[in-house]
């Protein structure tokens, strides 16, 4: 933390720059901006909310002439720390910069400002006949600036890829204050891939002031298959088949039966509660297309001894059979006060191998754990559900957690597929980098970032965390 003179002489600085009603500078408020989604929290010594480019770079160069460190914040969403000032400093929090600056239909694109809640883009979007695609399980609370920051995906990634792949231009404001752009409306920029630098660097190299993203026309049909099974066997079996079969739904997600029943319990999506999994697919695009989709899946999930396989009738059928994917996270507070959600990558043909190998990590360490996960891609969510008040249990729960990340780069998989490595995962990068890995990557953020004050404590592995992780033998 910082000494009080320097944060009374901060604080004077910042109110000069955004207002002084624009800084935050009480301990019981600063506590509130002091954690994300994830199991860690540490408070930064003040809060400043910007309201423009020019205010942002002002505050960076006076945090940079201070030598203060800088964490950026949306929503504070993150289930990996990002947003955690775990070396406090400042915190700039994006709530006031929340403007859809341009949607150009012509050119499928639109600019908005960082802290733009990503489902109301796609609403403002919708009367043009058009949709912006990544859409994680907290889209109508998440930001843009956060998810360009995360490489965030969601339900759609499976056939459309994750953020980084609708992103075509950035603002950035780099860590001495300077405001860059990157990119625009055109994409394929020459040179060197700075948008797929940027995004994914988890605040680490510089602050996205506007962003311009890539918008796609609404689907002009669209039908949900939700198919029940026996056993997470069977319906892993028809994941693989799906998938060789060269049809690429928009979505595939599996969820097992604890999950099932919580969300039952919780939206009433119309589940089946006597099954062990339930498989939801998502078909769009033309009508007849998704018609003769829908009649091979329905053959597929049959053949693989689906339990019942239903369809879509309309809209509102389809809206309830995706709320209970998207109401999952907070359908398990019925059954423990906590959770810790997990975000491994593993190849679909080691899904069954590696969900059994959770289940008996679960077992081992004495935890309750959930699955609903993106099956599609092979992007494991693992729920490992526990009580904060118990010590014991929240030191197994953070072991299981390694646990479960080892196993699926173990199976030829990774340590994250959306949700960014943050604090969570920075002892575990040896996993899967070498040192010469780590050392370019540092070397890279060195040079966005010479005196490592853009948020600081993140990716890279500090200190005796990695002191006991090796590389996983191929």
């Amino acid at each position: 933390m910082l000494p009080d003179d320097k944060k009374r002489a901060l604080a004077r600085e910042l109110s000069q720059i955004a207002g002084s009603a624009h800084v935050i500078t009480s301990p019981v408020e600063l506590e509130a901006y002091g954690y994300d989604a994830s199991l860690e929290s540490a408070r930064p010594d003040l809060v400043v909310l910007p309201a423009s480019t020019a205010e942002v770079a002002e505050i960076v160069r006076l945090a940079c002439a201070m030598r203060v460190p800088v964490v950026a914040r949306g929503a504070g969403t993150s289930v990996s720390g990002g947003s955690v000032p775990v070396e406090g400093g400042v915190m700039i929090a994006f709530s006031r910069m929340n403007r859809i600056l341009e949607i150009d239909p012509e050119n499928l694109c639109a600019t908005v400002e960082p802290g733009v809640v990503n489902l109301d883009l796609s609403r403002a979007t919708a009367p043009h006949g058009l949709r912006y695609l990544p859409d994680p399980s907290s889209q109508k609370t998440c930001t843009l600036g956060g998810n360009v920051a995360e490489n965030a995906g969601g339900l759609l990634c499976f056939r459309y890829g994750v953020t980084v792949n609708h992103v075509t231009g950035l603002e950035l404001v780099t860590a001495d204050g300077e405001i860059c752009q990157i990119g625009g409306k055109a994409p394929g920029a020459p040179g060197y891939d700075l948008l797929g630098v940027l995004t994914g660097s988890e605040g680490t190299l510089g602050i996205f002031t506007k962003i311009t993203v890539r918008l796609m026309p609404l689907p002009r049909s669209s039908c949900t298959v939700l198919a029940s099974y026996g056993s997470v066997d069977e319906a892993s079996a028809t994941v693989a088949e799906v998938v060789a079969s060269g049809i690429v739904p928009a979505a595939l997600e599996m969820m097992d039966r604890e999950i099932i029943h919580a969300v039952e319990a919780y939206v009433g999506a119309g589940y089946p509660l006597d099954a062990e999994a339930v498989l939801i697919m998502e078909l769009e695009g033309d009508p007849r297309a998704v018609e003769a989709q829908a009649v091979r899946i329905d053959a597929i999930c049959k053949r693989n001894q689906a339990r019942e396989v239903r369809l879509s009738r309309d809209a509102e059928e389809r809206e309830r059979l995706w709320s209970g994917r998207k109401g999952a996270l907070g359908a398990v507070a019925r059954l423990r006060p906590r959770y810790y959600l997990h975000d491994g990558v593993v190849p679909r043909s080691r899904l069954v191998g590696t969900l059994r190998e959770v289940q008996a990590i679960g077992k081992r360490y004495r935890l309750q754990i959930v699955n609903v996960f993106h099956a599609g891609d092979g992007n494991l969510h693992p729920m490992i559900l526990f009580d904060t008040r118990d010590a014991d249990e929240t030191a197994r729960v953070r072991k299981a957690g390694d646990e479960i990340i080892r196993a699926c780069v173990a199976a030829g998989g990774t340590i994250t597929g959306e949700h960014g490595i943050g604090i969570e995962k920075r002892h575990l990068m040896p996993l899967i980098f070498t040192p010469d890995d780590l050392s370019a990557m540092a070397r890279l953020k060195h040079a966005f970032d010479p005196d490592g004050l853009l948020n600081p404590g993140k990716i890279f592995p500090t200190g005796a965390l990695c002191g006991d992780v090796k590389p996983v033998a191929a």
